[in-house]
């Protein structure tokens, strides 16, 4: 009998998979009011474009839905086997993917990270934005340099975002996975964006690492509230 490990790796049960993910996902979509914080943020980033878009991992099921129609995306997905049927959902989802992802040590390369690299910033040099999740790999909540230096090489802004329902499950695993539910209010939250200079010294991107880091934080801390009802007034530009 083929184990578990052997099925799901099979390419039709993750198509499958990643199909009815998709599905799912437009269904809370669908089912949820939706509030954006700021409510003008995409009159604000409009002469911005293309950006970096930095979330937590575990946090990004929600966020292909922040995307306008007449957005173009790209998002960083691992080669792993979950990656195959995130790869899927988020294409059926309408957002392109770059395949790669970053490690510690010696892994960098096996795990495609260098043509990975060089996708994002192709991508974004033909005009389209880029998603991807900030965190040090198997690290939670704890930004990288990685996106760090993407910024400084492309030269182009980091916009922090969470995204959080009031109904929703959080998984107790290494990046507090939170899957949203239907029939709630999906709360979505822009943090300050951050920008690297192309001579950044050492120093200066560690502390634009941090301030990320920090925005990302409080942006989840934000939308959690919101979504929670214990953040709410017309003063702090709510929509939707």
């Amino acid at each position: 009998m083929p184990s578990l490990k052997r099925i799901l790796s099979a390419p039709a049960v993750q198509r499958a998979i990643g199909v009815m993910a998709a599905e799912y996902l437009r269904l809370v979509y669908r089912t949820n009011s939706v509030v954006t914080v700021p409510s003008d943020i995409y009159e604000r980033i409009t002469t911005e474009l293309p950006v970096i878009i930095a979330m937590w991992h575990g946090q990004h099921f929600m966020v292909p839905f922040i995307k306008r129609p007449e957005h173009r995306v790209k998002v960083l997905i691992s080669r792993h086997r979950d990656g195959e049927i995130n790869a899927v959902a988020a294409e059926r989802l309408g957002v392109g993917t770059i395949r790669g992802s970053g490690a510690h040590g010696g892994d960098f390369h096996r795990k495609g990270g260098v043509g990975a690299y060089k996708g994002m910033l192709d991508a974004l040099d033909e005009g389209f934005n880029v998603a991807l999740t900030a965190d040090v790999p198997k690290v939670s909540r704890i930004a990288g340099m990685g996106i760090i230096k993407l910024a400084r090489d492309s030269g182009r802004m980091i916009y922090p975002v969470a995204v959080t329902s009031s109904r929703r499950y959080e998984l107790d695993n290494w990046d507090r996975s939170t899957i949203s539910l239907p029939f709630g209010r999906l709360v979505g939250v822009a943090g300050n964006p951050v920008r690297v200079a192309a001579d950044a010294s050492n120093e200066a991107q560690e502390a634009a690492r941090l301030e990320l880091q920090n925005e990302l934080n409080s942006a989840t801390a934000r939308a959690t509230a919101i979504a929670d009802g214990k953040s709410e007034s017309k003063s702090e530009g709510l929509s939707g």
